[in-house]
């Protein structure tokens, strides 16, 4: 299983202010051990399952992460594809749920991929689930809490 980490926040953490729509809104640093050495590509996907809505929120939709990569720099995508998010813009966009809505959880998850993918720019979550589909080699998630 891969392991994913940040040096901003422990698994199932608060995640700091500077990483929200309150604050500087920037991507956390984010790193992943234990990936197969067969993987051609890396996906990420971060969404929060706690909205108050039908399917999660989506935050961040990352393909085309170089297969020696294993790590994101602070609000930094490597090059890779962002994909479109639930506010219908391309890249990441941080936790802001409902004031008094309680905690919400993050899920930021790593996929390694036996192939690269054939996905225009700005592909939604469904679209790349959908392009993973049976080229998931393993994968791994790091969970951050946010609370407004």
């Amino acid at each position: 299983m891969i392991r994913v980490k940040s040096s901003a926040f422990e698994a199932n953490g608060g995640i700091p202010r500077k990483y929200t729509g309150e604050g500087e809104d920037v991507s956390p640093p984010l790193t992943w051990e234990g990936a197969p050495d067969q993987a051609k590509e890396f996906a990420l996907i971060c969404d929060d399952p706690d909205a108050p809505m039908d399917t999660p929120w989506v935050h961040w939709v990352l393909y085309g992460i170089p297969e020696d990569t294993r790590s994101l720099p602070e609000g930094d995508n490597v090059g890779a594809e962002d994909g479109e998010n639930t506010w219908g813009t391309a890249g990441y966009g941080g936790p802001m749920p409902p004031p008094g809505h309680g905690a919400h959880h993050y899920h930021f998850k790593v996929y390694a991929l036996d192939a690269r993918l054939d996905l225009p720019p700005g592909a939604s979550k469904d679209g790349l689930l959908s392009a993973m589909q049976g080229h998931i080699l393993d994968q791994g998630e790091l969970i951050g809490v946010y609370e407004r």
